[in-house]
């Protein structure tokens, strides 16, 4: 049976890797702080970990990021995308007025992560701009801190199996600011993943760093890929934390390792003087194709 390390329970990690597994027996691995996510894998505590790296709405999560380039090397399996749906929680007794309508007025503190405050912020500033926003690790934490806080006006921005796991209401559902919120996750390990559903394409994901800043060099790499016809679904540049001014350039190509053409850019590049990296080469599951299989 995989061990598989991700944020607590209830958060969108654990539902996207439910929706990835579905059947298959797993051991789910619980961490409050996605560093010892991380470092459960790094460590062999576990045989996998579910890293979010990407939002529709929020961008990168940078955080994570960095997390993959400087401080562990464990190649990504497996991607996939799940949608990030958020729900308004907490006790509805709490927030009952006249004519058992909720009372806003009555709402002290939100809680929620960071990136899932910010999908939500049209809502919370549409009908509680007085309340005090306080973020957290995770979405299933600003669920268990408001059930354990009752009575003190506190409400969570979290997921509908957050508030069944904590016995809370879901006060009002889908209050993300854009229908279309996604998020895309990475399973990562040493080992790759056979799931029987088929992918919807392969990847691979890459770093470029470049040997010095002259004109041109940018252009040079990509290059490599454009002439081959090569697709890059995916380029972002991050700072090296060597010096200002010191870049990478993440990359994602829609190709495997294995193809004949990939190896050969990167050859290329490599030729110029860069310094190339693999994260990883692997199967990529939209929403869609994990759902028609359900």
């Amino acid at each position: 049976m995989k061990r598989i390390a991700l944020l607590p329970s209830g958060s969108v990690s654990h539902e996207a890797v439910l929706h990835l597994f579905r059947d298959e027996p797993v051991e789910l691995l619980h961490y409050k702080q996605i560093s010892d996510v991380f470092l459960s894998t790094a460590k062999g505590d576990s045989d996998y970990s579910v890293i979010p790296i990407e939002n529709t709405i929020e961008g990168s999560v940078t955080l994570h990021m960095d997390w993959l380039v400087h401080e562990v090397e464990i190649p990504m399996q497996v991607e996939w995308v799940y949608p990030s749906i958020q729900n308004w929680v907490g006790r509805r007794t709490e927030f009952l007025g006249a004519s058992d309508q909720l009372d806003y007025s009555r709402v002290k503190k939100v809680l929620s992560h960071p990136v899932a405050m910010a999908q939500c912020l049209q809502f919370i500033r549409t009908y509680m701009p007085h309340a005090e926003l306080e973020h957290v690790g995770s979405t299933s934490e600003a669920v268990k801190l408001v059930q354990e806080h009752p009575g003190e006006g506190w409400t969570a921005i979290g997921t509908a199996l957050g508030a069944e796991r904590y016995g809370l209401d879901i006060m009002a559902s889908q209050v993300t600011d854009h229908d279309n919120n996604f998020t895309r996750f990475v399973l990562i390990g040493p080992k790759p993943v056979a799931l029987p559903q088929a992918p919807v394409e392969d990847k691979t994901s890459i770093l470029v760093t470049l040997p010095e800043n002259f004109p041109g060099a940018l252009h040079q790499v990509l290059a490599a890929f454009a002439w081959r016809r090569l697709n890059l679904s995916r380029i972002e540049s991050r700072p090296t934390k060597k010096r200002l001014g010191s870049y990478y350039f993440y990359m994602d190509v829609l190709a495997p390792i294995s193809s004949v053409l990939l190896p050969l850019a990167i050859e290329e590049i490599e030729a110029l003087g860069c310094q190339v990296r693999i994260l990883g080469s692997y199967p990529s599951y939209s929403y869609e194709g994990l759902k028609s299989e359900v």
